[in-house]
């Protein structure tokens, strides 16, 4: 859609709310709508936000979320400039990063090989430079995350960057993919989120950071390998060649070069994950309506869909040798044979368009920027909305920011922050400066949120009883303390705010009695940090 037609869609939606349809609620600018707003689409108010945002008009905020790219976000990317390896491709930080320090172990291995002696502790490891230096693109990464979710203008962008990498979650410790990685938030996630579903979905699939970690790279027809006519020596002049070959003795399988898959690693066989992720954690939701036998058949559609040279940083690549050409058969449609890389194509065609996956979007929208258990009338017309446009998620987000169910005073701080939104809040809220974002890291990691080392592919979750127990209030309130004290490493905060400006709102008794208690602003404002109020948006 064109920004004509969203300016469309917004007005009409406060239309719809005078006329008395439940389509979209009216935009209020008092200050719990603006708070309320900033809670949910930033990562919690600045000094000052909650007046700017009330004198522009909520509408016309929400509307320049909306379209991040009008937004000038000069002052991020200066903050972004010292970073050496967030432009770079996956090779290149390979061959930058991770080869050199393979290389130095390899060498370390001989030596000790050929000169016994005691195994270096974990500290002295940790301490290596070739292993701190191949850290390094994932610090950076890591770091990135944290300097524009505090200072990027384009918030909204930021919030859906988070939530869809954690929707397409990929484990950073699984093998190569942590040099995978920035190419992946950057290129795969980043441009997409409020693009078409479809986009991003078929940017994810063809990421050798998703190839890898969900091991599709190795999926192939156990019935194969086919012949690959696009490689040298395919057909029948490359049969007579490996056939003189095996008469002579000699192997017909090249060696491989360091970073190459090895004969032990090659594909055998067919690798459901991808097939079964895509469907159950992607797209339909695992109660979607598919089978097992769906699973199988989205696999054998998959194989093929592969990586050049992973350990070397290698991009996609189509292997039809490992390709299981076969007729399929997919929630009902009939993929014909003989459609090579097509087969996969079509799976993500049907998939992105099925009404589950409408449901199972939204559902999971509404979940993080309404309330834990959304209404389903609001999920309902966001699904209508995502089957109408074709799965356009700007047109899906602007009924959700304008609807009644968004607005209204019963979803107010009913979302309990997890430990990356809690932290980035805080430093927000209490204009803070930072300096060096490691420590930062660190502290979200120390809260049990380590980025992008979520394990399980369903990512982190996002309801309240994941992130609210005792010791994690405990642990937040550390933390909290560390802020308004100025004592965490690299954060700086020169001009502390009064701590009722940091809650916003309004605030229980027992919080406002519990802060009066503080002998010194430094405690009030950490209280005020780990006050129930503000562990909730």
């Amino acid at each position: 859609m064109t920004r004509h037609i969203y300016a469309l869609l917004l007005g009409s939606a406060l239309m719809a709310a005078s006329a008395g349809t439940p389509n979209a609620a009216r935009l209020e600018s008092d200050e719990r709508t603006a708070l309320h707003v900033l809670n949910r689409i930033t990562f919690g108010p600045r000094p000052g936000d909650v007046t700017r945002v009330q004198q522009m008009g909520v509408e016309r905020f929400i509307d320049e979320q909306l379209h991040a790219e009008r937004i000038p976000d000069a002052g991020v990317a200066g903050r972004l400039d010292g970073f050496e390896t967030l432009g770079l491709s996956s090779r290149e930080i390979a061959q930058r990063y991770e080869i050199p320090a393979l290389q130095a172990r390899r060498e370390r291995q001989k030596q000790a090989a050929d000169k016994p002696a005691a195994p270096p502790s974990p500290q002295q490891m940790a301490m290596d430079p070739e292993r701190q230096r191949a850290n390094l693109p994932l610090l950076e990464l890591s770091q990135q995350r944290v300097v524009r979710a505090v200072y990027s203008d384009r918030q909204l962008e930021e919030v859906l960057t988070d939530f869809w990498f954690n929707h397409f979650n990929v484990d950073s410790r699984k093998g190569p993919a942590r040099y995978m990685l920035t190419e992946y938030v950057r290129d795969a996630i980043r441009p997409h989120v409020l693009g078409r579903f479809r986009d991003l979905l078929g940017a994810t699939a063809k990421s050798p950071a998703m190839l890898f970690y969900l091991d599709n790279w190795m999926s192939a027809d156990p019935n194969g390998p086919h012949v690959d006519r696009a490689r040298p020596g395919a057909g029948a002049l490359g049969a007579r060649l490996r056939q003189r070959r095996a008469q002579a003795g000699q192997s017909d399988m090249p060696q491989p070069r360091p970073g190459q898959q090895t004969a032990r690693s090659r594909p055998t066989g067919l690798n459901e994950n991808y097939g079964r992720e895509l469907l159950e954690l992607h797209t339909l939701g695992v109660d979607g309506g598919y089978t097992q036998k769906d699973v199988t058949e989205v696999a054998r559609a998959f194989t093929g869909w592969s990586i050049q040279t992973p350990r070397l940083g290698g991009g996609y690549r189509f292997a039809p040798a490992l390709h299981d050409d076969g007729e399929k058969r997919v929630l009902g449609h009939v993929i014909k044979a003989g459609g090579g890389e097509r087969d996969g194509e079509e799976v993500l065609d049907i998939v992105s368009r099925h009404p589950s996956t409408a449901r199972f979007v939204s559902t999971k929208l509404a979940r993080r920027f309404v309330s834990d258990t959304p209404p389903q009338t609001l999920v309902d017309r966001m699904a209508a909305t995502f089957l109408k446009t074709d799965g356009d998620l700007r047109a899906v987000m602007t009924l959700l920011l304008t609807s009644p169910e968004f607005l209204s005073p019963e979803a107010d701080r009913v979302k309990v922050k997890n430990p990356f939104e809690f932290v980035v809040s805080s430093l927000r809220a209490t204009g803070a400066e930072v300096r060096n974002a490691v420590p930062v890291v660190r502290a979200i990691a120390q809260l049990g949120m380590p980025l992008y080392q979520c394990q399980p592919p369903t990512g982190y979750k996002d309801t309240a009883e994941t992130w609210v127990n005792t010791g994690a209030l405990v642990n937040r309130m550390n933390v909290a303390s560390s802020i308004a004290s100025g004592n965490m490493p690299g954060v700086q905060l020169s001009n502390p705010p009064k701590p009722d400006a940091v809650v916003g709102g309004v605030l229980s008794e027992t919080t406002r009695h519990t802060i009066a208690k503080a002998t010194t602003n430094e405690q009030a404002l950490a209280l005020a940090l780990g006050s129930p109020e503000f562990q909730r948006r």
